[in-house]
């Protein structure tokens, strides 16, 4: 079909200009060209170029004159009045886009494995929710989870098999050290720390998934001085192994932060050396997210936690590490 009648507008209907609407809402509004620019800062050239636009892009007559003045058309006050509800939206949504940039809402994953959750989670889940309140954090424990993991932010050790790093910006957190936990009662208990080779004929009790990468690192360790742990228990968790260790099944070699801040009555824990295991702890958070204030507050609180402990440094001299 052609249309030849020059007097007929062809309207191609395509997305509003939502800054012009805005300008005409504030022409209706104010009941002038001249009291539009003087309350929006423009002139009324300018006023008047955003409403014939406006004309053009709807087809529709939205003002005419009046007299020296203009005033909107029924068409014109119908579809003010329907503006102001969609810059209303528009504003709103605006105000989420900021809010999402600034992270204060949206959601962000957070893994971990178990003995950082107890010692760092509570009160690191804690702040962010004082300071993001419509912010949704979904945790995940490593254990649990398996290898299909792709979390915003994860606390890891470093050579574990399901922390890959591509992507990720990786922060150094400590170097955490193992002790052996012992009874009272143990002919080694009263030293200030045991020679990992004494420990070579002493029944362990395991802690940790067979293919645990904090539990390779004891592996690896007392292979450097002979011997392969004679495991008589097996348990995947370090407060199971530890209940067994007071029960006198026999003794248990965790990390210092696995141990928790108190052992129960009559349990000891001393530091393991000649080598001294230790595991590496990091936080990786991922690229995109890396200036997203939420992410950047979760890596403040980790370094708040782990103090002075927190490594700088990647070489640890005189100790195994992984």
């Amino acid at each position: 079909m052609f249309l030849y009648d020059s007097s007929v507008v062809l309207y191609i209907p395509r997305m509003l200009d939502a800054h012009r609407l805005r300008v005409f809402s504030a022409v209706v509004a104010a009941g002038s060209i001249n009291k539009a620019a003087a309350n929006l800062g423009y002139t009324p050239s300018a006023i008047s170029q955003h409403i014939t636009a406006l004309q053009r892009e709807t087809g529709l007559r939205l003002i005419e004159r009046s007299g020296r003045g203009i005033e909107p058309t029924t068409t014109g006050l119908l579809l003010a009045k329907e503006a102001a509800t969609a810059l209303e939206q528009l504003a709103s949504l605006d105000s989420v886009v900021a809010d999402l940039r600034a992270g204060r809402v949206g959601r962000l994953s957070i893994s971990y494995f178990a003995s950082a959750g107890a010692a760092w989670i509570p009160p690191l889940v804690a702040a962010l929710t004082q300071e993001f309140p419509n912010l949704r954090i979904d945790l995940r424990l490593l254990e649990l989870a398996g290898e299909l993991l792709d979390p915003d932010v994860e606390i890891f050790v470093e050579g574990a098999a399901s922390s890959p790093v591509r992507g990720y910006d990786v922060h150094s957190l400590i170097d955490d050290p193992y002790l052996v936990v012992l009874r009272e009662d143990h002919p080694l208990a009263g030293l200030e720390s045991i020679r990992l080779p004494e420990l070579a004929n002493e029944p362990w009790v395991d802690n940790d998934f067979s293919r645990g990468a904090c539990r390779q690192v004891v592996i690896d360790a007392c292979a450097l001085v002979g011997f392969s742990p004679g495991f008589h228990v097996e348990t995947h968790d370090y407060p199971t192994a530890i209940s067994f260790v007071a029960a006198g099944v026999g003794i248990t070699v965790l990390p210092e932060l696995g141990i928790g801040k108190a052992l129960a009555p009559g349990l000891v824990a001393v530091p393991v050396v000649e080598p001294t295991p230790v595991r590496r702890i990091s936080v990786r958070v991922r690229e995109s997210l890396r200036e997203n204030p939420a992410v950047r507050r979760i890596v403040e609180l980790l370094y708040e936690r782990v103090g002075p402990r927190r490594r700088r440094d990647r070489e640890v001299p005189s100790r195994l590490t992984m």
